[in-house]
């Protein structure tokens, strides 16, 4: 019988949730990393956690894959790779910030044409990393991220979210507010103006 021991596979770091704040009133928005929409949504999440301030708001961003994004189910994983990085949800915002900055570049045109169409699952993974600046690969790779994504879309669903973007008010589907809104808006809906 031998004696040696095999080395221990590395672990594998779990994903780090994309919530930032830290206050009691909760915002949670889901988003598609390739809707217009979302994009809309994500560009004012600065702004809104600096006037309601961080220890009055937590705001936890959800992703929603949607079969007519072409791409999303990848760019979707690329994300939740990128939170088991070091940079954790810090990188996850870097992705997210990529994709939505030159959606041209991870969307086919009219969702179906153009040369996108070409474009293989690690040609794109290769194309969030360029524009992001997060190495990818190797986190992406891994078998255990498989959970965080099906987490991520059983809680939609049992939440009855189907579009993008969507928010909740303290576990509430708030079916009324949306990308369009200024931050005011959102500030009165969560009774933080």
């Amino acid at each position: 019988m031998s004696t040696t021991t095999s080395s221990p596979a590395p672990a594998t770091r779990a994903a780090d949730p994309l919530v930032w704040g830290r206050g009691p009133k909760t915002l949670e928005v889901f988003l598609e990393p390739t809707c217009p929409f979302s994009a809309r949504a994500f560009a004012k999440f600065d702004d809104l956690l600096a006037r309601a301030g961080e220890d009055r708001l937590t705001l936890k961003l959800r992703l929603l894959s949607q079969p007519w994004h072409l791409f999303s189910p990848v760019i979707t994983r690329a994300i939740l790779a990128a939170s088991t990085t070091e940079g954790g949800k810090t990188a996850a915002r870097a992705v997210m910030a990529a994709v939505f900055a030159q959606r041209d570049r991870f969307e086919p045109t009219d969702h179906c044409a153009g040369p996108l169409l070409d474009c293989s699952a690690r040609a794109l993974l290769a194309l969030i990393e360029q524009h992001s600046g997060v190495a990818l690969t190797e986190a992406f790779a891994r078998p255990a991220l498989q959970v965080d994504l099906k987490w991520q879309a059983k809680y939609a669903r049992q939440n009855g979210i189907h579009v993008t973007p969507t928010f909740m008010i303290d576990g509430l589907v708030a079916p009324d507010m949306g990308s369009g809104e200024p931050v005011e808006a959102w500030l009165d809906r969560l009774g933080l103006a």
